[in-house]
């Protein structure tokens, strides 16, 4: 009783208030960091701090650099590049699961559980080993879309999607893709299966500046809609009835924000492979620190998922002599974690 008191007192609030705008900025400025931070990540010794610094003043003052040649090729054409794409593609997986979280009304659902990565996985495979004159992320963006409108459909049932009924008609499409997906393994040579298997794991080490391009510009118009239209996702988290009665059309939004959804995780997708759950880990610790706010939740998630998939790639490429897989490091990360937030919702901790 007393703790109900003194939460609903002003003097708490404000400080809740004050605590919860501090910790968004963290969360906003954490990419500075996390960008610095990597540049100094990696496996050639000989690029240190110094170097680096005079390298950055020497390209910003446009003079010529003493160490000119490997130590700029590795930097400007190897690590920033990688760096780029590490944050982009956090930041579409992250967005996007934190907006199909709020559309779904399912603290559970991730573009991986929806199969919408499967369906992406399918299509980028299939552009890159059966027809390889079909542009990557358009094929991708089309079977991904495929695929979520697949899982919507079988889930829902007189106008209502139950929970129960989208994580099984998630799990029933990603097998559906998984076994297309085995169906091109199986049809091509060793060499094109190997390049699949490896990049099913999810990689980001053949990051450059051409695939920087090409996925940038869905990236940002996908993330760039959800944001713009954020606040309407706290109007679909309530019931339809509630929705309409603040003036949201319930439907229609569900459709923009699945579609900039898949635009921007499909795009994710066909250059990183399938990194598992980062759509579900980043939103709900996001949401743990400032609340179901979308209008917090949404830019704190693209910062910090951008932020803490860098800073996995880091150790991804710096824990051992080789290079471990993105997407193997984020599922043992993500499934202990996914497994709590099962438990808790069992629990009515939500």
């Amino acid at each position: 009783m007393i703790r109900q008191d003194s939460e609903k007192h002003p003097v708490f609030s404000s400080l809740q208030h004050h605590k919860r705008c501090v910790f968004y900025m963290i969360l906003l400025l954490t990419p500075i960091p996390a960008f610095i931070i990597s540049l100094f990540m990696g496996t050639y010794s000989h690029l240190t701090p110094n170097i680096i610094i005079e390298l950055f003043y020497n390209r910003v003052t446009g003079t010529q650099s003493l160490h000119a040649g490997m130590y700029e090729s590795v930097l400007f054409n190897m690590r920033v590049p990688r760096i780029c794409m590490t944050m982009l593609v956090g930041a579409a997986l992250s967005v996007s699961g934190a907006a199909f979280q709020g559309v779904f009304r399912n603290p559970l659902v991730s573009p991986d559980i929806l199969g919408l990565a499967s369906g992406a996985a399918f299509g980028a495979a299939l552009s890159m080993c059966i027809i390889p004159d079909l542009p990557t992320a358009p094929v991708a963006f089309l079977f991904s879309f495929l695929a979520l409108i697949f899982a919507w459909s079988m889930a829902r049932t007189r106008g209502e999607t139950s929970v129960v009924n989208l994580v099984l008609a998630g799990v029933m499409t990603s097998a559906i893709f998984s076994s297309l997906l085995a169906l091109i393994q199986f049809a091509v040579d060793s060499k094109a299966l190997q390049s699949i298997v490896f990049w099913m794991m999810g990689s980001l080490n053949t990051a450059c500046w051409s695939k920087v391009q090409l996925i940038i510009l869905p990236i940002i118009l996908g993330i760039g809609i959800m944001l713009i239209l954020r606040w309407r996702l706290n109007a679909l988290s309530m019931s339809e009835e509630e929705a309409r009665s603040l003036g949201v059309h319930p439907e229609r939004y569900k459709l923009v924000f699945i579609t900039a959804g898949t635009l921007a995780t499909s795009a994710a997708v066909s250059v990183a492979g399938i990194i598992g759950l980062v759509g579900l880990i980043v939103p709900h610790v996001v949401r743990m620190i400032l609340g179901p706010d979308h209008r917090l939740l949404l830019p704190a998630s693209l910062t910090f998922g951008a932020s803490f998939l860098v800073i996995v790639d880091d150790f991804a490429r710096s824990l051992f002599t080789f290079e471990i897989p993105i997407g193997i490091l984020t599922t043992l990360i993500g499934a202990p974690f996914f497994l709590y937030l099962l438990r808790r919702s069992q629990s009515g901790g939500w």
